[in-house]
């Protein structure tokens, strides 16, 4: 029961930090998710760094883990926003903003993973 606690309490502070940043970055004038976008990949070097910290040395129990990953990355994050972002570009037939949306999600995501993790190996 411990568990579902810390992911639920992890989760719902992800969640309301990642409306706060979207509230203030997104752009209503331009359609522009930036803070969606922001949002997906300081998750991403987050998690990066508190999984590489995890992995060296045993440095986080099993407890942080979950809340901070499991929990508040997860909640943080969000690949449903994203998705449904996307569909709006789709539709309005802003095929490039598609295009550098998505890969710029991805590539980027990728590298602060690969980024977070490498932090704190040395």
């Amino acid at each position: 029961m411990k568990q579902f606690l810390l992911v639920f309490v992890g989760g719902g502070i992800g969640s309301v930090l990642r409306f706060v940043i979207g509230k203030y970055l997104n752009s209503a004038s331009t359609g522009i998710p930036y803070g969606t976008f922001a949002a997906n990949i300081l998750g991403s070097l987050l998690i990066g760094i508190i999984l590489g910290l995890a992995m060296k040395n045993n440095t986080l129990s099993e407890n942080q883990i979950l809340f901070l990953a499991t929990g508040f990355c997860g909640g943080f994050t969000t690949f449903s926003t994203f998705a449904y972002e996307n569909h709006v570009f789709l539709k309005s037939g802003d095929f490039m903003s598609f295009a550098i949306y998505t890969i710029a999600t991805f590539v980027l995501g990728f590298m602060a993973v690969f980024g977070g993790m490498y932090l704190v190996k040395s």
